[in-house]
């Protein structure tokens, strides 16, 4: 197939990793993959507004490039001379043409047929205080076909948008990067999280359960690392690891006893699949893959959304199980996206496209005479 990506600007987000992993293998497979994203730059717009888009879509400002997921990737990434909307001399003409963030569904809609088949890859509900939420909810009402990263976007999709017709390709978990040998607790009780200012992202939940958790466990240990430096100041106590290596993260997961996430929306939520993957416990807000995976007690826990006192006490709890107790749930977590591969999410994402490419052929040809 000839299959084309259109992107917001490129970054170190989940979303971008995800694009990344299926252009690569989708060309390793033999198709012709184009990605075309606009430059790092922001759009002429208010101070507020800027500020907005630095925070929520974290546009870089013409300071500087930053780095993204496509880095080197080998693959034939197409970049706009100005940021403006991907338009149809901008794309070979191709089998399908894949939207991968709201606006670019905009885009996408307003493609000629000739570009392909029209899909929208959803990673998320992008329906955000901060961005016009009536023009990001008429995207998902386009006639693009969807592939969504998990059962709950579909479910939305169904029952918010009238699409039944909803393709879903869990993401997955690269156990050759994302590894940890059977271990125990560590010496000291220790605690993980990722940091980001993205209020989404729930930072300052996950900063107050942690302070609760202090007063049990006064000598808990916490670290954390980011791909920017947080808006608001950590703790002194925090250590952060600033944009670490990709092959660094997995001793990060490793060296925690409990991952937690405080997400108030994920459409998937990566770093905890990662961290599982690493024999770690997730305690998470519900919301995303861990809604849908953790069973409490079991493999970690999962909360209310903005419950941090919820969060403290189910991570607590996982920190002061006898080590016998730990190596069963940390086993547990490690079974449960053990038979997760790349390998596997590909050939959903192969199929889908190949699916959505034969429907809409056969059913714009003429009805037999």
């Amino acid at each position: 197939m000839k299959i084309n990506f259109v992107l917001p600007t490129v970054n170190m987000s989940g979303g971008i990793r995800v694009v990344a992993i299926y252009a690569r293998m989708l060309a390793q497979r033999g198709h012709d993959v184009v990605l075309v994203s606009p430059p790092q730059a922001v759009k002429r717009a208010s101070l507020k507004a800027r500020l907005r888009q630095l925070v929520a879509w974290r546009r870089p400002t013409a300071a500087g490039p930053t780095k993204s997921h496509l880095d080197d990737s080998g693959l034939d990434h197409r970049i706009l001379e100005q940021w403006r909307p991907v338009q149809d001399g901008d794309l070979p003409d191709a089998d399908v043409v894949i939207a991968t963030w709201w606006e670019t569904a905009e885009w996408v809609a307003a493609l000629a047929p000739a570009k392909g088949k029209k899909v929208y890859f959803v990673q998320g509900h992008e329906v955000f205080p901060w961005l016009p939420q009536e023009r990001c909810r008429a995207t998902y009402r386009l006639p693009l076909r969807k592939i969504a990263v998990a059962r709950w976007l579909a479910r939305v999709m169904h029952e918010e948008y009238e699409d039944a017709a909803v393709h879903v390709v869990p993401n997955s978990v690269d156990h050759d990067q994302f590894f940890a040998p059977l271990r125990s607790k560590q010496s000291r009780p220790t605690i993980g999280f990722l940091c980001s200012n993205v209020p989404i992202k729930g930072m300052d939940v996950a900063l107050h359960a942690i302070e609760l958790i202090r007063k049990r466990l006064p000598d808990l240990r916490v670290l954390s690392f980011g791909n920017h430096r947080s808006a608001q100041a950590l703790p002194h106590f925090i250590e952060f690891a600033f944009d670490p290596p990709q092959d660094r993260l997995r001793d990060l997961y490793a060296a925690c006893d409990v991952w937690l996430t405080a997400s108030r929306s994920e459409g998937f939520n990566l770093t905890a699949m990662e961290a599982m993957a690493c024999r770690t416990p997730v305690v998470s807000t519900r919301t995303g893959w861990p809604e849908e995976s953790l069973i409490n007690g079991i493999n970690g826990a999962c909360v209310a959304i903005d419950d941090a006192e919820g969060l403290a006490a189910e991570s607590t709890s996982l920190l002061e199980l006898p080590d016998a107790s730990w190596r069963r749930v940390s086993q547990a977590a490690f079974d449960t996206v053990s038979a997760c591969s790349w390998e596997k999410s590909a050939d959903l994402f192969e199929s889908a496209l190949a699916d959505i490419a034969h429907v809409h052929s056969i059913a714009d040809e003429p009805a037999a005479a």
